[in-house]
């Protein structure tokens, strides 16, 4: 088994390794629940876990009560997008790079309600075509894909929901890989899914949904307890009026403590610092990959991610991925049934996917090239 020491790790887009304060959270609070008890060890971190709201506005340039926690960016996903209310006729519009995990409940959610969903088109650098956006006010959300899980592209987020304001379309930000990489302050959005475990540099099993507070009443939570409102009578319930209204009353309170102090720390260091520092390694590697002979780099956009992509004309994708694996560099593969529209547009089946995150040396970017170029 390869150690933490002597691994290059380039899979933060899959799950990221956490920072010391982020498993010392996790784990102080899970040695205190043996010793008291879940229930009196959350009481006594009460005012942490409301800090935690106030932390994430931070993280994301928003009020604490657009902020809601959940156990992961595909809980909070589609908290968000069950909760828009949907009828024959009305329209529902995707990227290109659309997640299987969105897509999957949107085609089911369209095929019971009779909504129709389209696909926005592409550029030539592979970002929604804002030029050929076809809105109306049949037009009732958009799933926005920030950056993909295949590709290092980043789309144009502020110039698509200005469109979607114009016919009170909503727009439901996927900022899956984005969220802990990207500076997101200052975007422009009706909701947002993300999770912990990737960028942000937190706890599996975490995640946040950020609901606008002008929006929040066109929304219609489906999935409630006692948490998300109160019962007021024999026949008689009160939700509540902030985002919480899409929190269970279950959560992991260790791993609600480690994403918070995961956001902390991506605060700490700085997120425009974080955007930099992983802007320089992506591209490092990007113009390394680009000069190994047979290597070809696959990454669409005109602003690119922290994530790259790339095939190799000798290697299927999961072979070198493992062959990199015996060589202690870390990488994932991105398979065709995972961006379905956009792989099966540009004939791949798989890619190979890096994601150095900011704590990789550009030492370490060189030998990873090093050894693709070898394994290739």
């Amino acid at each position: 088994m390869v150690g933490v020491s002597d691994l290059i790790f380039l899979d933060s887009a899959g799950s990221s390794i956490p920072p010391a304060p982020v498993v010392d959270e996790v784990i102080g609070h899970l040695k205190r629940e043996t010793e008291i008890g879940g229930y009196r060890a959350a009481a006594e971190r009460r005012d942490d876990l409301e800090a935690g709201y106030g932390v994430l506005a931070d993280l994301f340039g928003c009020q604490p009560s657009e902020v809601a926690f959940t156990d992961s960016a595909t809980r909070s996903w589609l908290a968000a997008f069950d909760a828009v209310p949907l009828v024959a006729g009305d329209r529902i519009l995707v990227t290109e790079v659309e997640y299987a995990g969105n897509a999957i409940p949107v085609l089911r959610r369209a095929a019971e309600s009779g909504a129709v969903v389209e696909v926005m088109p592409s550029d030539i650098h592979g970002q929604v075509d804002l030029d050929a956006l076809n809105l109306d006010n049949r037009v009732k959300l958009i799933s926005l894909v920030h950056v993909p899980t295949n590709g290092g592209l980043v789309n144009p987020v502020n110039d698509i929901t200005a469109a979607a304001r114009e016919v009170g379309a909503l727009v439901l930000l996927d900022a899956c890989q984005s969220t802990g990489q990207l500076d997101l302050r200052g975007l422009d959005y009706d909701m947002l899914a993300c999770t912990g475990r990737k960028w942000l540099r937190g706890p599996r099993g975490t995640g946040a949904l950020v609901v606008r507070d002008e929006v929040r009443e066109k929304l219609h939570p489906r999935l409630v307890d006692l948490h998300s409102g109160e019962w007021t009578g024999p026949a008689e319930y009160r939700l509540r009026d902030d985002a919480r209204v899409f929190e269970l009353w279950e959560c992991g309170v260790a791993d609600r403590l480690g994403m918070i102090a995961a956001a902390r720390y991506a605060l700490d260091k700085g997120l425009a610092v974080i955007e930099a520092e992983v802007a320089d390694r992506a591209k490092r590697l990007r113009e390394g990959l680009r000069s190994i002979p047979g290597i070809t780099v696959r990454d669409l956009g005109e602003r690119q991610s922290g994530i790259v992509t790339f095939t190799s004309d000798r290697v299927p994708a999961t072979e070198l991925k493992d062959r990199l694996w015996q060589r202690n560099v870390a990488v994932t593969v991105s398979h065709r049934g995972s961006t379905l529209i956009d792989m099966t547009r540009r004939g791949l089946d798989e890619v190979v996917r890096a994601s150095p995150h900011y704590f990789v040396t550009p030492e370490e970017i060189d030998q990873a090239l090093d050894r693709v170029s070898s394994s290739r």
